[in-house]
């Protein structure tokens, strides 16, 4: 597989790739101490945080086997992903057209939940309502508060 500038994809390349692109439920990208724990946890293999973190910024370019194997099971892609052009190729197709699925289908459920509350919050008396929507807005402004980007008032 070549980049937009026509050279080879890196180890790195890759592993930043699966990294971007098999993200948990929430979206979030794992941290290397997380990707570094899950695998360490399992008992075969032990890695370090900080030696993904190398490999992710190309420190380091020439892990053991048992290694690679054990990033390719954590992100659920095969061995030959780090080493074979068109099985990094068909593994990112497949990856991108999981990935607009579940935004879809994430989208969906989003849609789905706001019209359930609002169809139950239409069956409850006006005092009820004026309470969830007080409840509603407190629950809103501790989430936007927990952004960073967020800014004090």
């Amino acid at each position: 597989m070549v980049d937009e500038a026509g050279a080879s994809r890196t180890l790195a390349s890759k592993l930043n790739h699966l990294f971007v692109n098999k993200t948990p439920r929430d979206g979030q990208e794992y941290s290397n101490e997380q990707v570094a724990a899950a695998i360490s946890a399992q008992g075969e293999v032990k890695i370090s945080q900080s030696y993904i973190w190398q490999l992710r910024k190309a420190k380091k370019d020439n892990p053991t086997f048992k290694h690679l194997q054990a990033l390719a099971g954590f992100f659920g892609v095969p061995v030959s992903y780090f080493f074979d052009d068109e099985v990094t190729d068909r593994v990112d197709q497949q990856l991108a057209t999981l990935k607009s699925e579940q935004a879809r289908l994430n989208e969906i459920a989003g849609s789905s939940e706001a019209q359930m509350m609002a169809m139950r919050a239409g069956e409850l008396s006006p005092g009820r309502r004026r309470l969830v929507m007080e409840l509603l807005d407190v629950v809103y402004r501790e989430e936007q508060a927990g952004r960073p980007d967020a800014t004090t008032e």
